[in-house]
């Protein structure tokens, strides 16, 4: 190889491609932690080495040239072999310290995490954690989170998972709605209902048809694709919805409905990186989300399942 070839740096380069990738020099500055001058200047250095022009500027927007469409593929390899090198070398680390990113829906992160994460602070104080709260799956080869929560089982061979169980889920009111109904409901009342709806109003009303429930999206009049606050609108009477029954377990204030109808089932997998999952800090990480998210029980709707699956006081 002629190593005296290669005339630019890799942090000019990386600023090319989250530039491009980001569409503006400020969108591309945050992602980098960087000020908007200095990424310029690197962007600028890189088009002074290499003797091309990258970027035409329209409007607000930066725009790819012939050049840049044809430089950006190679620089996107090279942004993929440097994610590998930073993901060998934090696997081989054994520390026992340092940050940890979970991406978790925000249901979970709110009702579901703070007691597991409680007492990992006190196994591991050494250990920061952010939490990435998406109803989305996030790309763990690209490092936007190092372990995530999810429902569905990973089909990439980079990415490590683990089963950790089966949970259930229902159809659930506010007592406060029901009250004011005054009458025990029926599948066949669910015609004439309003459902909150979360991120996917469809894919919602899908799965209540396959509860027997004859709802359409006109059902839904009010939803949010905050889970959190779709499910706050479910406890303040606004409506109903599925839960999960160990989320609904832990406020007291909501009942199942239609309790002749089997709940659906669905799956918890915990997933990392294959090379992350022998960094010691990630593992130690890993290995206590399974275990406590393993011995999270539902307990009777309404009641809360408190630490360690024993019920404590419920909390609104």
């Amino acid at each position: 190889m002629n190593w005296q070839s290669i005339t630019f740096d890799w942090n000019q380069a990386r600023a090319f491609l989250v530039t491009a990738e980001e569409g503006t020099l400020s969108a591309a500055a945050r992602a980098l932690g960087l000020t908007q001058p200095t990424l310029s200047r690197q962007v600028a250095a890189l088009e002074e080495s290499l003797g091309v022009t990258l970027f035409e500027r329209v409007a607000r927007s930066l725009v790819l040239t012939d050049a840049g469409i044809e430089l950006v593929e190679h620089v996107r390899t090279m942004g993929d072999a440097a994610s590998r090198v930073s993901l060998a070398a934090s696997g081989q680390s054994r520390q026992i310290e340092g940050l940890v990113t979970i991406s978790a829906t925000d249901l979970m992160a709110a009702h579901l995490l703070p007691d597991i994460l409680a007492d990992l602070r006190h196994m591991a104080p050494g250990v920061e954690i952010r939490l990435h709260c998406s109803n989305s799956i996030s790309d763990l080869r690209r490092r936007e989170a190092d372990i995530a929560v999810r429902h569905v089982q990973p089909d990439h061979p980079d990415l490590y998972a683990r089963k950790i169980r089966d949970a259930s889920g229902r159809v659930f009111a506010a007592r406060s709605l029901l009250d004011r109904i005054g009458r025990k409901l029926t599948p066949k009342d669910a015609e004439h209902l309003d459902f909150i709806g979360y991120d996917n109003n469809e894919e919602l009303v899908g799965y209540l048809r396959a509860f027997g429930l004859p709802v359409s999206q006109a059902n839904i009049r009010l939803s949010s694709p905050n889970g959190v606050v779709a499910w706050e609108f479910v406890r303040q009477g606004l409506g109903l919805s599925i839960m999960a029954d160990e989320i609904a377990a832990r406020c007291p204030e909501v009942v199942p409905v239609f309790e002749d109808l089997e709940p659906i089932a669905f799956p918890i997998w915990l997933v990392t990186h294959r090379e992350l999952h022998t960094s010691r800090r990630i593992r130690t990480v890993f290995d206590h989300l399974a275990e406590g998210l393993s011995r999270v029980n539902s307990g009777p709707p309404g009641e809360r399942a408190g630490r360690r699956g024993k019920p404590s006081q419920a909390s609104s």
